[in-house]
């Protein structure tokens, strides 16, 4: 089990996977999101939403805005469509894969 580097809870259970934070060689650097998992139906990867809110000067007001990242899902992670996640930043996994999940958000 790796320290990863940030404060949260490993998982209890254990994974072969190289991408895997925890159990793998995958290093976690940059930026942290949380957001809700909308999809994990494709092979070790799941499709995290945030909202985030963005400022219009010339309304002087913010909107807000949703964005949805490709984030790589380890096998030792118990995540379900629905559930608050945090994910961080690694290096490109695919084309499109450069996030780890990190683990669930508990409410």
């Amino acid at each position: 089990m790796r320290n990863v580097g940030i404060d949260i809870k490993p998982p209890k259970n254990s994974c072969s996977d190289t991408y895997c934070p925890f159990h793998g060689s995958i290093g976690v650097r940059g930026r942290i999101f949380e957001g809700i998992a909308v999809s994990t139906k494709a092979k070790l990867t799941a499709v995290i939403q945030r909202e985030y809110y963005k400022y219009v000067s010339k309304y002087l007001r913010y909107e807000k805005r949703t964005s949805r990242i490709l984030a790589h899902l380890a096998p030792c992670l118990s995540v379900k469509e629905g559930d608050t996640v945090t994910i961080g930043e690694c290096r490109p996994i695919t084309k499109t894969v450069s996030f780890v999940v990190l683990g669930r958000v508990d409410k």
